[in-house]
């Protein structure tokens, strides 16, 4: 269901997983200063505790929220390289591998 050829945003911040569609569009504008309806992206938001994760997507039709919660291990928020910075683009692998709960190293 993951699209293939995005950019994938990960917000270095954890946010509160109670958000939902229109709180977490909100802080894709603001604090990451990208549309939430671009087709060509996942914007990526880890909780508090590091044990859930969810997706924002806009499909072409409507906004796609997914959520995942860890039973094991938690997510691992990569650093940014730049000091101050709100999200991280990281490759497909790189977000499958976060999306799993396996520890990465940021490939850009």
């Amino acid at each position: 269901m993951i699209p293939r050829g995005v950019e994938v945003f990960v917000a270095t911040e954890a946010v509160d997983m109670r958000y939902g569609f229109e709180r977490l569009g909100g802080i894709v504008r603001e604090r990451m200063r990208r549309e939430p309806r671009s087709k060509n992206a996942l914007f990526v938001f880890v909780g508090k505790r590091g044990q859930t994760m969810k997706v924002l997507w806009w499909d072409g039709t409507g906004t796609v929220v997914l959520c995942k919660r860890l039973d094991r291990s938690t997510f691992e928020i990569p650093q940014p390289r730049e000091k101050g910075a709100t999200s991280v683009v990281v490759s497909e692998a790189t977000f499958e591998a976060l999306f799993t709960g396996l520890r990465t190293q940021v490939v850009h």
